[in-house]
């Protein structure tokens, strides 16, 4: 990957072909921008009509232009600009910024027209941001490039945005402005015909002045790409991601369980896969770059509370504790130090209410204390500010205390900020985020524990068994490919999964009465008898399912049954009836660009009730199966409950990665569910399946 994008996030000049003096236009906006901005270059507009634009010297073309050009715009109708990439080929441009829509996204003409002006690009070896896009924003003050057309001028800061929707971008962008946060650099890059966010984000990355990282995306080129880039810059810095989309293939119709179920999820899974903090509401999407960007990372999920007022606390109280966080008490050591620092009607406890009369050295007190004390892993911090307190000092203590700690501290910040403009200034100097409600600040200092949990999270390991017969499943799906079948017989299907050693209950197909009977004898009784045809899929629906056949005259009768009701072209699976256990279900499904979805969860008719399921990306490591199962809500279920013996995890992860492992080794493989799986004592038993091509 070249990630060496420094002439379009840091150029020394910037261009723009399609310069306008038309106020309202894009080509007139930008310069204006840039002006406004401070951009620290030349910028050259070009305009054959025009001598001058904005005070700015205008140029008939690109190749008229004196000096060297790192960078430039293009704001011209699709048609010209082929010709134009090759101008900015000649001249030595490096980068162009194509905020012109009409290319791929309007169909074959559009499409031809962005291969065309893609392969002069290459040809010359420009990198392209867009078409159809906003552009970039860098506000280091040694650059001040403003290589877009919104509105909002953000103040120099630590988070990094980059947007597929330059809508959405722009309003993550407003949002942070309102907040008096800073911002780093700003991308939104449109069709991402060459520079693609997964660039992009290695860039901010690399980018020692970018702390965190905002991420809209709501499709990807090559999603495993971005996983294994995204997944090194996680491990040095936050990512915030946010996607939309999610319900609009949620109800699609599928042969499978896993095929309903799974709907839209990939993208979430994808960031889950690549380490990023995943979000569904913009709005907590911001409020944790902020906290991300001011403060350090805590250890744990431990939770010290300071407030100088009673109810927030309480509120904030039960944000936490919903988000997973713990409130521990204070050492009997901490306690005896504050009785000798807090009013006498302090509550000496955690949360430690310092009352709203305390002072400077009251917070103080009490944040030395909790920084000191090694089961507080985070500070949260209720703060309010009484006119009849020196707010400003107490706002300096929480500065110092959290310059000089390692722990972070979030507040919930309630004033008048107009009024008490002075002690806001102190706070925000000294990167305290600060929200104006008690659960905002809780769920803003859960995204700190969260991105810690993935800092810290084991790799975990990829089984690869070597007691598979890779031969046998060849051998099943080329004959079924060969007939152009896409669902498989039950035959096929469990000799698949006896070719991986997935336990499977004893079974047998036979096509007659005799062989039936023949088969449930040799089984032994009592049996599960259903009808076998690549056309039925759900065979209980349409009368194909017969249980706990007791003895022979049973089997016959539900033999003759079938064939009635179901034809005479059907096989006979005959198969053990196993007492019924914990149901279990386990699935994949393939999904372009990814490879497969795997999904764990309650199995039988609860799966359909109530979808309590999880899902990972293949290959899925024993950690990530690990986490499958106990992210259901019927984790308690599974584990025991009132006396009733859990299922056996290990031998369910090590079905989870054989079936990780037979989807990846096998792509051909569309969609697969195991369900029911019974859970019997140790022992965890397949008594369903199918597998579609």
């Amino acid at each position: 990957m070249n990630d060496n994008l420094d002439p379009l996030f840091k150029p020394k000049s910037v261009a723009l072909i399609g310069a306008s003096v038309k106020e309202l236009s894009i080509g007139n906006v930008i310069i204006k921008n840039l002006l406004h901005y401070n951009f620290r270059g030349p910028i050259y507009p070009i305009n054959p009509k025009v001598d001058e634009i904005r005070g700015l010297k205008a140029y008939p073309s690109i190749l008229d232009v004196p000096g060297e050009v790192d960078l430039v715009h293009i704001v011209i109708p699709p048609p010209f600009v082929p010709d134009e990439v090759e101008n900015c080929g000649k001249k030595g441009v490096k980068a162009i910024i194509i905020n012109t829509a009409g290319f791929k996204e309007m169909g074959a003409e559009g499409l031809a027209l962005e291969v065309d002006f893609l392969a002069r690009a290459k040809k010359y070896g420009i990198r392209i941001v867009g078409p159809n896009c906003q552009g970039i924003i860098n506000s280091d003050p040694a650059i001040n490039a403003y290589c877009n057309f919104t509105f909002t001028y953000p103040k120099p800061g630590h988070i990094s945005v980059v947007a597929q929707s330059g809508g959405v971008g722009a309003v993550i962008m407003q949002a942070f402005y309102d907040m008096e946060i800073g911002q780093r650099m700003y991308t939104s890059y449109g069709n991402g015909s060459d520079v693609s966010i997964t660039e992009v984000i290695n860039y901010y990355g690399n980018d020692d002045e970018t702390r965190a990282i905002v991420v809209y995306v709501e499709s990807l080129d090559d999603p495993l790409e971005f996983i294994s880039v995204v997944k090194k810059v996680t491990a040095r810095k936050p990512v915030l991601a946010m996607t939309a989309g999610r319900t609009d293939k949620g109800a699609e119709a599928s042969r499978s369980h896993i095929g309903g179920l799974a709907g839209s999820v990939s993208m979430d899974l994808i960031f889950k896969k690549a380490g990023m903090l995943t979000f569904t509401n913009q709005e907590e999407l911001c409020h944790a770059a902020v906290a991300l960007s001011m403060q350090p990372v805590p250890n744990g999920n431990k939770v010290g509370i300071i407030t100088n007022t009673g109810g927030p606390s309480v509120i904030a109280i039960d944000e936490l504790v919903s988000c997973g966080l713990e409130i521990p008490p204070l050492s009997a050591k901490a306690a005896e130090i504050l009785k000798g620092t807090m009013v006498e009607s302090a509550s000496i406890r955690n949360p430690l209410d310092v009352v709203a009369t305390a002072g400077p050295a009251h917070f103080k007190s009490a944040l030395e204390v909790m920084m000191n004390e090694p089961q507080f892993d985070s500070i949260y911090l209720n703060f309010v500010t009484p006119p009849f307190v020196d707010c400003e000092n107490v706002a300096r203590e929480i500065a110092a205390a959290a310059k000089a700690g390692s722990k972070p501290i979030v507040c919930n910040y309630m004033t008048d900020k107009q009024k008490w403009g002075g002690t806001s200034e102190i706070l925000k100097e000294g990167e305290i985020p600060c929200f104006d409600f008690a659960e905002t600040a809780a769920k803003a200092l859960n995204s700190l524990v969260c991105y810690n949990k993935i800092r810290s999270a084991k790799e975990g390991t990829i089984a690869s068994f070597t007691d598979v017969n890779k031969d046998i499943v060849h051998s099943i799906l080329n004959k079924a490919t060969t007939k152009k079948r896409e669902v498989l017989t039950a035959t096929e299907v469990y000799g698949i999964l006896e070719a991986y050693r997935i336990p499977v209950a004893k079974w047998k197909v036979v096509h007659d009465k005799n062989a039936v009977i023949s088969a449930a004898g040799e089984i032994g009784y009592p049996v599960v008898i259903k009808a076998d045809s690549e056309v039925i899929i759900h065979k209980s629906d349409v009368g194909g399912v017969a249980i706990n056949i007791q003895n022979a005259s049973e089997a016959s009768e539900v033999v003759e049954t079938m064939h009635k009701n179901l034809g005479d072209g059907i096989n006979f699976f005959v198969q053990k009836f196993l007492p019924k256990g914990r149901e279990l279900i386990i699935g994949a499904k393939a999904v372009e660009g990814v490879g497969h979805i795997i999904m764990f969860g309650l199995g039988g008719i609860f799966v359909e009730v109530l979808k309590d399921v999880s899902f990972s990306i293949s290959p899925v490591s024993d950690v990530e199966a690990v986490e499958m199962i106990g992210t259901i809500k019927a984790a308690k279920l599974i584990d025991g409950f009132r006396g009733e013996k859990g299922i056996n995890k290990e031998k369910t992860v090590e079905i989870i990665q054989r079936i990780s492992m037979l989807v990846t080794d096998f792509p051909d493989i569309k969609e697969l569910d195991l369900n029911p799986l019974f859970a019997i004592g140790d022992e965890i038993t397949a008594v369903d399946a199918r597998i579609i091509l």
